[in-house]
C-alpha cells in the first residue's frame, strides 16, 4: 500500500511530463507536413523543386481515358 503513495504521483507526473511534450510538438510544428519526407526519398537530389513527378502525375490524372502503358 505504501508503494501506491509513491506510484501514483510518479505516474501523475510522467503523464503531465508526455502531454506537455505532445502539446509542444504540435505548437512547433511537428505534425506539419507528414507527407513531404516520406514523399522526398522517392526524388532525385539534381531536381530542387521537386517538380518532375507532380507534372507528370498531372498529366496523367487531366488525361484519364489514355491508355499508356505505366513507366518502369
Amino acid at each position: 500500500m505504501p508503494a501506491l503513495y509513491v506510484m501514483i504521483p510518479a505516474a501523475l507526473l510522467i503523464v503531465a511530463i508526455a502531454v506537455y511534450i505532445f502539446f509542444w510538438a504540435v505548437d512547433s510544428g511537428q505534425y506539419d507536413d507528414l507527407d513531404g519526407p516520406a514523399h522526398s526519398i522517392l526524388f532525385d537530389d539534381q531536381d530542387p523543386n521537386h517538380t518532375a513527378a507532380v507534372d507528370e502525375a498531372g498529366s496523367h490524372a487531366a488525361n484519364p481515358d489514355d491508355k499508356a502503358p505505366p513507366h518502369a
